[in-house]
């Protein structure tokens, strides 16, 4: 199937992108877009039948580690290198 790739399109997607595309520019844009969405057609022709859809070619595991405290409640031992502190938390100046 042939994808036409209108001079509008091209003029949008450079101004989403930000962009200013010189005339010769924007014409290989249209052909380059054209190119791809041919070969996206391409892949549309593939017998795909018998094949689970996945989101990841890898498979994805939950790589988190449990939530335990290791290291407990350590405030009088932390607070000791306190210059100052106040019902049990450091004093700092205040800013604004």
């Amino acid at each position: 199937m042939a994808n036409v790739i209108t001079d509008e399109t091209i003029e949008y997607v450079g101004i989403l992108a930000k962009l200013e595309l010189s005339l010769e520019e924007k014409e290989q844009a249209k052909k380059d877009m054209a190119s791809m969405l041919d070969y996206i057609d391409k892949l549309g022709e593939l017998d795909t039948t018998g094949i689970e859809p996945m989101s990841h070619v890898f498979p994805v595991h939950n790589v988190f580690r449990e939530d335990k405290i290791t290291n407990g409640d350590d405030r009088e031992n932390i607070l000791q290198n306190a210059p100052e502190e106040k019902n049990g938390m450091f004093v700092v100046p205040s800013t604004f």
